[in-house]
């Protein structure tokens, strides 16, 4: 599945919402915004984000916002799909396994995948799927779907950077572990998204 459409006409409604009224919302325009990241003692974009949000309760998604403004050179934006893919998917296990996931994406209906800095998202009218890569060319499967009723599935434990309704996780080893229970899971998952 090459790069195509990274949002729902809903997300980018939603993101044009948030762009729109961004200074109302946090009560500085986004220069005044990243005058204060020049401020900010932290140097790692999670750690600024992390800042953003403990020192002036900045929310996720306005803080990305302002980020990507204060680091315009720190790596392709979401603008650039292709390259955003390259930089997170550079081990050949991890991306045989994403490749393998995007294989079965391709043969349910209204599917749309999205590339982001740290995760690739399936949606269809809200994200219900997403997957990161992990060291040793593994990956991590998110899915908005219990846990408790799929043997395979776990509660996610940590906090993703991905959408809070995927509260199920799976680690996949290989390309060869996205197999007809994925594709099963990944389908009941789609029909909630």
């Amino acid at each position: 599945m090459k790069p195509g459409p990274q949002l729902t006409e809903r997300q980018a409604k939603w993101f044009a919402t948030v762009k729109a009224n961004f200074e109302i919302q946090t009560g500085r325009p986004l220069e005044a915004w990243v005058e204060i990241m020049n401020t900010c003692p932290e140097t790692a974009p999670r750690a600024q984000l992390a800042w953003l949000k403990a020192e002036h309760g900045v929310g996720q998604n306005h803080g990305s916002h302002i980020l990507d403004a204060f680091r315009p050179a720190g790596g392709p934006g979401w603008d650039e799909p292709a390259e955003l893919r390259a930089a997170l998917w550079k081990d050949a296990g991890s991306l045989a396994i994403l490749e393998a996931v995007e294989t079965i994406a391709a043969g349910v209906e209204g599917v749309i995948s999205g590339q982001r800095k740290g995760y690739t998202a399936f949606s269809r009218a809200v994200q219900f799927a997403a997957i990161r890569p992990l060291k040793g060319g593994r990956a991590l499967f998110g899915l908005k779907l219990e846990p408790k009723v799929f043997p395979r599935l776990s509660s996610a434990v940590r906090k993703e950077s991905w959408s809070e309704r995927l509260t199920a996780v799976v680690a996949l080893d290989d390309g060869a572990a996205v197999d007809g229970e994925i594709a099963r899971l990944f389908a009941a998952a789609a029909k909630q998204g």
